[in-house]
């Protein structure tokens, strides 16, 4: 009685799960494809980046899909009168609820690994990778007649570019020295790669610089001029990591730095989410339980209860998004997340528990 109804389940939970990540990975990985076809990023690092994107769609996507799971399957047992022939044996409406319990404790264990490892760890490399592609594909990433910041303060222009790598028309603003603003601009130009990192080789040109604090400018014409692009890659070593990159510990108990201390709402509303998003793979196969187990048997369908449940989900869906992104700004309300996950799965299992079905009138006996 168990293992037909949960390998239904499995097989659907898996093409959902498949189905759904795939479009959204496809939509965000059509991103990059730009950086393969027009800038001639390697088609490894392009795989690459799209691969680390996946544990956060699984995790993103895991609750919904078991609900589909649930309710496409348990819908089709009772259209097909499978659990009227289980009832008939003796099964409650908990007995019947097994399979998909089972099912969504197994989707939990998966979301909390996903939520409490893989994601963190995938998200990490996403963004180290992304930074070695400024760096070592510097490159890649400047476009003719736009302007191209590389880190934070320092941007970029080139008016063409030629087939041979040859930059002509270049303009370079650096504002890493809080003291001085630079502003070069060449001729022609290259982009190199030495052992410091990458560097900008500009000719026939001049190099402004002015003072902040006293205004004053000073320039200097050149016939070649390197301008270091190191420094860029040692201060992003030193970046914030992001709460996404960073595991629970890491979260609830951050380091006692000044950046750390003022984004402090921000790394504990992550926590909390990390640990109440994989509860919604329980929450919503309560729901979907009590939308086609509750209420009297019709051969009609269940449209009307299971478009309810649907609607219940969305609701839960938005109330955390609410309060997630309210708890950033006031951490108290951080609470409020776990009531969200827990209120709608006790009433859906009240219902379970507590089925109303309408009686069926018995005909009295003949004379």
């Amino acid at each position: 009685m168990t293992r037909y109804p949960l390998r239904q389940m499995t097989t659907a939970l898996l093409f959902v799960l498949g189905a759904v990540t795939l479009a959204i990975w496809l939509t965000q990985a059509l991103r990059f494809v730009d950086l393969i076809v027009n800038r001639g990023l390697p088609i490894e690092t392009f795989l690459h980046l799209a691969v680390l994107l996946l544990p956060q769609f699984f995790q993103l996507v895991l609750p919904i899909a078991t609900f589909s799971a649930v309710v496409f399957s348990y819908n089709k047992m009772q259209a097909d009168s499978e659990l009227v022939v289980m009832r008939a044996t003796g099964l409650s409406s908990i007995g019947l609820s097994k399979p998909a319990i089972l099912l969504a404790l197994g989707a939990t264990a998966a979301a909390y690994a996903l939520s409490l490892y893989l994601s963190p760890v995938a998200h990490s490399a996403f963004k180290n990778l992304q930074f070695q592609i400024r760096n070592q594909f510097t490159n890649v990433l400047l476009r003719e007649g736009v302007f191209t910041n590389i880190g934070e303060k320092m941007t970029v222009y080139i008016r063409q570019r030629e087939s041979s790598g040859e930059l002509l028309g270049v303009l370079v603003q650096d504002e890493t020295d809080a003291k001085k603003q630079v502003t070069m601009v060449a001729e022609r130009g290259a982009l190199v790669r030495g052992e410091d990192g990458p560097k900008v080789l500009m000719v026939n040109g001049n190099r402004q610089e002015r003072d902040v604090a006293s205004g004053r400018l000073s320039i200097l014409y050149f016939d070649s001029y390197a301008h270091d692009l190191g420094r860029l890659q040692q201060g992003a070593m030193l970046r914030w990591r992001e709460p996404r990159e960073r595991f629970l510990t890491e979260l609830f108990w951050y380091e006692n730095t000044q950046i750390d201390i003022e984004h402090h709402t921000e790394l504990i509303a992550e926590g909390h989410q990390r640990i109440v998003s994989p509860l919604f793979c329980i929450t919503f196969t309560l729901i979907a339980l009590a939308a086609i187990l509750s209420g009297e048997f019709s051969r009609r369908g269940h449209l009307g209860r299971i478009l309810v449940a649907i609607l219940a989900v969305i609701l839960c869906q938005v109330a955390n998004l609410g309060i997630t992104y309210a708890s950033v700004r006031t951490i108290a309300v951080a609470p409020l997340m776990y009531a969200v996950a827990a209120i709608p799965a006790l009433v859906a299992l009240w219902m379970i528990v507590h089925p109303h079905r309408r009686a069926i009138p018995r005909l009295a006996p003949a004379e």
